[in-house]
Formats: C-alpha cells, sequence, structure tokens
C-alpha cells in the first residue's frame, strides 16, 4: 500500500493489468471488450478502500427513457475524494439502441430487429457503465481507446502513451525492449500503427531479436 499512497490514483490504477479478466463479444466493427465489473471494483476497493460508487436515478427509476431514442443509464465513481461521471446507453448484442418496443433496421445482409429492453439489460448497461466509468481513473482505459471518450481521460490515456514512447525509445539493449514492452503493453494501445508499436517496431528493428 505504501507504494499506491505515493503514486497518483491514475499511475496506479493504469499499471494494472486487466488482460486475463477481459472478454471480446460480437463480430467484426461489433466487437467490443468487456472487463468484468466484479474484478474491476475489486481492484478499485483493494487500492481505495474509502471508494464508492452511485447508479443514477430519474423518479426512482435506473435510466432515463426517451420514446424515439432509447434507454440511457449514468453512473458516477468517487475515489480519493474525486468524482467522475459516465453514461451509457442500453444495447443489444449487435450496439444498437434498445427501445421500449422491437423495431427493424436495414442492413446489406438484409433486415434485422431489435428486440424490446427488460431489466436485465438495464442491469447489464449499468454495470458496463460502471467499468467505463472505473477506466476514467486509470483501469483498463486502453481498452476504450477508439471512443470518443471525455477530454480529461483522452488526456491522461495520451500522457501514458507519451510515457510508454519515451520509455521505448530510450532503451540500450534487446533486454531493456522486452523489459519496457513488459511493462506498458498492458496499459496502453498495442494495436497495429498505435504509437506504442511504431516506437517497439522501430527500436526493435535496431536490436533484433537474437538467433540462435
Amino acid at each position: 500500500m505504501e507504494e499506491t499512497k505515493n503514486k497518483s490514483v491514475f499511475a496506479t490504477l493504469n499499471a494494472i493489468d486487466v488482460s486475463d479478466h477481459t472478454e471480446d463479444k460480437g463480430e467484426g466493427k461489433n466487437k467490443l471488450t468487456y472487463l468484468s465489473w466484479v474484478w474491476a471494483w475489486q481492484q478499485v476497493k483493494s487500492n481505495y478502500p474509502d471508494s464508492n460508487y452511485e447508479v443514477r436515478h430519474w423518479d426512482g427509476k435506473p435510466f432515463l427513457f426517451d420514446e424515439y431514442l432509447g434507454y440511457m443509464v449514468e453512473t458516477s465513481v468517487t475515489i480519493q475524494g474525486e468524482t467522475m461521471g459516465m453514461w451509457l446507453p442500453v444495447m443489444d448484442s449487435k450496439n444498437k439502441a434498445m427501445k421500449y418496443y422491437p423495431y427493424d433496421y436495414e442492413t446489406k445482409f438484409g433486415t434485422k430487429t431489435v428486440g424490446p429492453a427488460s431489466m436485465f439489460d438495464v442491469n447489464t448497461a449499468i454495470m458496463r457503465c460502471l467499468v467505463k466509468n472505473i477506466a476514467m481513473f486509470g483501469l483498463g482505459l486502453y481498452i476504450y481507446a477508439g471512443e470518443d471518450l471525455p477530454h480529461e481521460a483522452k488526456e491522461k490515456l495520451q500522457g501514458a502513451v507519451d510515457e510508454a514512447c519515451r520509455a521505448m525509445r530510450a532503451v540500450k539493449s534487446r533486454e531493456e525492449l522486452e523489459a519496457v514492452w513488459r511493462t506498458y503493453s498492458k496499459s496502453v494501445p498495442t494495436t497495429q500503427g498505435s504509437e506504442f508499436m511504431t516506437a517497439l517496431q522501430e527500436m526493435a528493428a535496431q536490436f533484433p531479436k537474437p538467433q540462435y
């Protein structure tokens, strides 16, 4: 816990490897990565026992409903006295907004139907919203790198990326390169073409893997 006290909340949570606690759902452009909300909240409480979260209610209901737009849920998380909020629409497995009634939409494969939302769908959206909310503090934030995150979260993620790239470009050997990769690869985006991967490729060309 002493190490946690000397680091910022973002630095502490962003350094935690979440890869063994994620699950991919959907295919193609509908593919999303989900982090276990139970595990995520456990990490927060383990490091910051006084943390708490709230689910917003509208007229006693844990969702905002619009006849034309569908359902929206909202959470807020407080860690070390800082509170940040997050919102998420209630969606089906194809990431389509769910409404009170079923509706059809057209695709190149024909007509698809979105079923009506249930309380199960609302509850699922709330817990996914909580995980995304926690990510604003650093835990698994890179999972949402391609989304339209709030400005503050984008700045924090970019700061982590910049730090990782500086560390990678400062390596003096293959051993150092691999050590930097192990340190940062689980907390910043590593997709092809990302900043960290570009830095890795540059340095890997200077320090190729030995051939035996």
